[in-house]
């Protein structure tokens, strides 16, 4: 599934929301005081009713509704970007420009088309008292200016303080002069499946919309980014709405409004927001620093499924198995190992990959943790130190190849010069070459091929067919074994297994 990038364009599946065109974490909906208050004293959000009644959303509503903002962006567009469906240069071209765009056509001396202006909508909220406003990364991105319109209608120039592009948020500052209505993050964990929920934003720049609807799902991955953990909703959310809060009947923020799926571009009751717990931590960096420093430990990591479990030893198909480990990374000098299957960091529990990779995101860098570790059926304990993730570093991205099935049915070759080159392996490599895969057979259906090198044996190294084969003779003839294999110049592992 991909994620449109421009507030300005449909899309026929995930849509983000991000502006109507014209020309962290959880966020608790509570509310300072409308009105400007002396300079001593002291404000804090005001606390929302325990209930909403049954009757409606009306009194929820009037409190949340002055800390929504509209948000107007304007970037320049290329001339290549203004979409005329003539041949460059001709007078159709030009007077399609003129009359549609407002900007001028190349000339008949040649001349070059000048670039234009173009606004977009989005929506956002106050996170704080002093003008703090959080919304999507996408409603701005690109923006040679931001303007932010309060719910009474003043419009005040935007500053944008940091952006995320990796979990799209972003945090504003405007100064009204005066102390201004906001919302607190709240906890987005508490939001469960058939909650009642309320989204609020600018669609289609129709500001001020209220809709409702209930959580319809949680930790949702949409193929944005290695942070997917979206929540879904049903609530009606369309174009315009990115960056708007999704609040439950407590008044708390459990989301902010990002994308939809939508064959058309418009709400078909499937849309997805930020939980809230992650924009938390994100807002915390962003108006400290500016920017996000995230730890990276060093690991390719994959999915555990049942076959691989078995294979492992593991009690349940839970947790990271590593496949890679980047030379000299802090996973390395920690001593993970190919083979291992990460089951939590610090306190918290490792799911699966994407897991770890929230987890490890969120991680101080230069700070130990315990990294728990499932190591040839035995728990260890290792304590690793976070480096900083550089922009172009990965990670810990998903090596996302789950396999199942037996093992044998193939036919092993050692590695000569002719195969290491062919492969483009790299001297250092060593193993057994997989020379060829009996058809329907277990090692087959598991998705072994051809060229593929297997390097290790579970948690073992091995360095010839010899030893491959004397390692999978060790397991039990009913039992999945792991084979580490190295394919197209990445490491992962498949679970062969059954009967022999």
């Amino acid at each position: 599934m991909s994620i449109l990038k421009s507030p300005r364009r449909l899309a026929l599946a995930a849509v983000l929301l991000g502006g109507t065109a014209l020309g962290g974490l959880g966020l608790s909906a509570h509310m300072a005081a409308a009105q400007p208050t002396p300079a001593a004293a002291t404000t804090a959000p005001i606390a929302a009713p325990a209930t909403t009644s049954l009757q409606g959303f009306g009194p929820l509503v009037a409190r949340v509704r002055p800390a929504v903002v509209t948000i107007t962006s304007t970037e320049r567009v290329q001339p290549e970007q203004a979409g005329s469906p003539f041949p460059p240069g001709s007078q159709q071209d030009q007077m399609f420009r003129r009359f549609f765009h407002g900007q001028q056509g190349q000339g008949q001396n040649g001349g070059q088309e000048e670039s234009r202006t173009a606004k977009a909508l989005g929506s956002g909220f106050l996170v704080s008292e002093d003008g703090f406003v959080v919304t999507n990364n996408h409603v701005i991105a690109g923006a040679t200016k931001v303007v932010v319109t309060l719910d009474s209608g003043r419009e005040l120039p935007a500053t944008i303080i940091g952006r995320d592009e990796r979990t799209d948020i972003a945090v504003l500052k405007i100064d009204a002069g005066q102390k201004l209505p906001f919302l607190a993050l709240g906890d987005s964990d508490k939001a469960q499946p058939g909650d009642w929920v309320v989204a609020m934003g600018n669609p289609y720049g129709l500001g001020g919309t209220v809709t409702a609807g209930i959580v319809s799902a949680r930790g949702r991955n949409i193929g944005s980014g290695p942070y997917d953990d979206f929540l879904q909703t049903d609530a009606p959310i369309n174009r315009g709405n990115s960056g708007g809060p999704l609040f439950n009947t407590q008044g708390d923020v459990v989301g902010v409004n990002t994308a939809i799926f939508s064959p058309s571009g418009g709400s078909i009751g499937i849309g997805f927001a930020i939980p809230s717990n992650l924009v938390k931590q994100v807002v915390a960096q962003l108006e400290s620093k500016g920017h996000i420093d995230r730890g990276f430990i060093g690991v390719s990591a994959q999915n555990v499924d049942p076959a691989m479990a078995s294979a492992l030893k593991l009690a349940s198909p839970d947790g990271a198995l590593v496949a890679e480990v980047q030379p000299d990374s802090p996973a390395a000098v920690a001593g993970v190992r190919p083979g291992d299957v990460i089951t939590a960091v610090g306190n918290q529990k490792v799911s699966d990959p994407r897991a770890l990779a929230r987890i490890v995101g969120g991680l101080r860098p230069d700070q130990s943790e315990d990294l728990v570790v499932q190591r040839d059926g035995n728990t260890q304990t290792l304590k690793i130190t976070p480096a900083k993730l550089q922009d172009t570093a990965s990670a810990n991205d998903q090596a996302d190849q789950p396999s199942s099935g037996g093992r044998l049915g193939l036919a092993l070759a050692p590695i000569n010069p002719d195969t290491r080159e062919s492969l483009g392996l790299a001297s250092s490599v060593k193993g057994a070459v997989i020379a060829a895969v009996r058809p329907d057979s277990p090692a087959g259906n598991a998705g072994l091929r051809s060229g593929d090198v297997i390097v290790g044996v579970g948690g073992r190294a091995v360095t010839s067919p010899e030893e491959a084969v004397k390692a999978i003779g060790q397991s039990k003839a009913n039992q999945a074994v792991a084979l580490r294999v190295l394919r197209d110049g990445h490491s992962l592992f498949v679970a062969v297994g059954g009967e022999g």
